[in-house]
């Protein structure tokens, strides 16, 4: 029985299940423990959130770090490397420890994001590696709603301090990495992957979808959140019972996004994502209502699983052996957007609010646009719709 667990998609089941059980409370705490116990204002947000992207903006230089470890080791040790950060948060409530700590959890969290993408690309199928990634988000739901019952049950039964719940949060990403370090075999590579950075013209539309869905998702993990404590009032239990939702609903959508995709295609499927998105962002600017501000939210956060699409449209036009590399120049591109975002949109939003989500829904309208140069059938020599049989360089 337990050989027969012992899989490459069942480890990168553990795994994506593993990493939200540290964010996801490090990312319910936040805005409640910044504003209680450093006084942060909304430029102290962004900045932070802007650090917080660095190692993302420098995920490129994964690949060298691969010439020393083997992918999936490294893997493991991003996790271990996460829940240190996070499990160090709460002792440090100063504007400088803040940054430090979330500084250590971002680079392992952003390494193994990128790896993740890479050993999905390699080791999925390309007919079902939608619905295996609609899986791992599934996954990735159900471990955070164990972590937002953490949160609410240690902070409003237990009536734990911040430092406790941050300790236990990272400490659970901590054990699950070492456990699957002892307990899985190494799996082979199907095919060598280049140890060098790769950039080629024929990818630049996924290179175009990925700058874009870094810009959103900034406006979401950063503004929305925000929002909704310093606008709305909400507490931490209330910002966790959100988040729950959010999980409830994704652990049954998820999995079927990634039936719609191979079904209807990736180009439908991202369509639909970016016309939803410029009215969410547009309503989050008008709302004057906390019970619509939480409806918006919980759609918004639906979204996200539709992401997918990129992730598939790229593995059906890539070199195989090029994704590696390519996860991590990808990583670095969708964070252009996310290290400059947070920190002029928290200036913008001491002005106006409202403006940074109306910059999101034009953010939204770019994005669909790009959506629509998407092929029926993406493949090598058919990676867009304009500019087809671009030679490989």
């Amino acid at each position: 029985m337990l050989q027969r667990l012992r899989r490459p998609e069942i480890l990168l089941l553990i795994l994506a299940g593993s990493m939200p059980l540290s964010f996801s409370v490090w990312n319910t705490l936040l805005n409640n423990f910044v504003i209680a116990k450093a006084s942060f204002t909304g430029a102290d947000i962004g900045l932070l959130q802007s650090v917080r992207e660095i190692p993302g903006f420098l995920a490129f230089t994964v690949i060298f770090v691969l010439l020393l470890i083997r992918e999936q080791r490294l893997a493991l040790l991003s996790l271990v490397a996460t829940g240190i950060g996070v499990m160090l948060t709460g002792f440090f409530p100063s504007l400088t420890g803040l940054l430090l700590t979330t500084l250590l959890m971002s680079i392992g969290f952003h390494f193994y994001e990128t790896l993740q993408t890479s050993l999905a690309l390699q080791w999925f199928p390309k007919k079902t590696s939608a619905i295996w990634m609609g899986r791992m988000a599934a996954a990735g739901s159900f471990a955070a709603l164990l972590a937002y019952g953490l949160v609410w049950g240690l902070m409003d039964f237990g009536e734990l301090d911040y430092s406790w719940v941050y300790l236990i949060g990272g400490g659970s990403t901590v054990i699950i990495a070492l456990v699957a370090w002892i307990l899985f075999p190494q799996f082979p590579q199907p095919h060598s992957q280049r140890k060098q950075l790769v950039v080629r013209k024929r990818y630049w539309l996924y290179y175009a979808l990925t700058m874009m869905s870094g810009a959103r998702r900034q406006i979401f993990i950063v503004f929305a959140g925000f929002l909704m404590v310093e606008k709305f009032g909400y507490s931490v239990g209330e910002v966790a019972a959100l988040y729950t939702v959010n999980h409830l609903l994704n652990l049954y959508i998820a999995p079927k996004i990634g039936q719609f995709i191979v079904r209807f295609g990736e180009r439908r499927i991202l369509t639909l994502e970016y016309i939803g998105l410029a009215l969410v962002f547009a309503g989050y600017a008008l709302v004057e209502s906390a019970m619509m501000a939480a409806a918006l939210y919980i759609i918004d956060h639906l979204f996200f699983s539709m992401a997918i699409a990129i992730k598939t449209y790229f593995q059906k036009i890539v070199d195989e052996r090029d994704i590696a590399a390519s996860a991590g120049v990808s990583f670095t591109i969708n964070h252009i957007a996310a290290v400059i975002i947070p920190v002029l949109f928290g200036l913008l939003w001491l002005t106006s609010p409202a403006m940074v989500f109306f910059a999101g829904s034009l953010m939204a309208l770019v994005s669909l646009g790009l959506a629509q140069l998407v092929p029926e059938h993406p493949g090598p020599g058919n990676e867009a719709r304009l500019g087809q049989g671009v030679a490989a360089t």
